[in-house]
């Protein structure tokens, strides 16, 4: 299983992700979250400069943030600053497009964008939004077509299932492993958690900023795909809820995704300390070494190939050197 990680595009990750190739990273994936995030083109293309090796790629790019041809434009861009290293994720919008308010897309126009998409880096002639277009890029404004990047799917369920199988050239998942991953030879799992040293409490300080963020998805998810029930059945759940209730109807999902990936928020912290950070250990990829080498083991076993690691808190040099040890244990 190949070691990956993944960051939260921030003004540091072109250097985070250098760092991360000189630890040995197999590839670096960045969010495409406009909402708290610099723009991850921008940010991949610093990347490619102040790298060699390590792939690149987006995971995952939410469709209806960018037309197209956009998209087309700037990986033809990335894959002529990196070639060879490009990959591109496509979800439906967990954190970009819930955190501003929005519901997923819908997996009709997933399908319909990734065709036009694709396409476009073929060199074909494509009809979207009514009108038909090309890329037009004389030399040296882009690599010749056809731009040949590999294109993953962030599919958990039947539809996603069905556009993957279709248009994709592997599957990218997080939070749950999917009944027809076996289906697929490329699998990267998104994930986080953090190496605990013998003997640390899952409570202590560093669990909390290093595995807090990652725990935290628990109960942002349960609220965005079950409801404010699903939450309270959590530990630490009431307390959870009762710190987002306060927040106004049309903007509690600010309350529920400020710093998301990133660090605790009021609610988070309130289900934190009222219990929920029991939960760590099984939401998280949280442990010592042989612990995590045991949940990378059973991974594998599953049918993930690549296993992706986002590291969270002030010691990103730590968090990857650790995670990379316990994983080549």
């Amino acid at each position: 299983m190949e070691v990956s990680c993944a960051f939260p595009t921030a003004l540091s990750s072109p250097d985070d992700i250098a760092l991360a190739e000189s630890l040995g990273y197999a590839r670096a994936w960045v969010y495409d979250t406009p909402q708290q995030s610099p723009d991850l083109w921008m940010t991949l293309a610093l990347a490619a400069e102040r790298t060699e090796r390590i792939g690149l790629g987006p995971g995952v790019l939410v469709p209806s943030l960018r037309h197209p041809m956009v998209n087309a434009a700037a990986t033809a861009t990335l894959a002529a600053l990196a070639p060879g290293r490009v990959a591109v994720a496509f979800g439906t919008g967990f954190t970009g497009r819930r955190a501003m308010g929005y519901r997923a897309i819908t997996w009709a126009f997933m399908a319909s964008y990734i065709r036009a998409y694709r396409g476009l880096l073929r060199g074909e002639v494509v009809e979207w939004d009514g009108a038909q277009m090309r890329m037009l890029h004389p030399d040296g404004h882009a690599p010749a077509r056809p731009v040949d990047v590999p294109v993953l799917i962030g599919a958990l369920g039947p539809k996603g299932h069905e556009v993957a199988r279709e248009l994709g050239d592997g599957l990218y998942v997080t939070l749950q492993l999917p009944e027809f991953i076996s289906e697929y030879s490329w699998v990267p799992y998104l994930a986080w958690g953090t190496v605990l040293e013998d003997g640390e409490a899952p409570d202590s300080d560093h669990a909390r900023v290093a595995g807090g963020p990652g725990w935290a998805l628990a109960y942002h998810g349960a609220y965005e795909f079950g409801g404010p029930d699903a939450v309270r059945r959590l530990p630490g759940g009431a307390e959870w809820m009762a710190v987002v209730e306060e927040a106004p109807a049309p903007q509690r999902h600010l309350a529920i995704h400020t710093g998301h990936c990133v660090h605790l928020n009021d609610a988070d912290r309130a289900a934190w300390h009222a219990g929920g950070h029991a939960m760590l250990p099984d939401v998280t990829i949280s442990g010592t070494r042989a612990q995590v080498r045991r949940r990378l083991d059973d991974l594998a076993s599953h049918g993930v190939t690549e296993i992706v690691f986002q590291p969270c808190g002030p010691d990103t040099r730590g968090e990857l050197e650790r995670f990379l040890d316990a994983a080549n244990s």
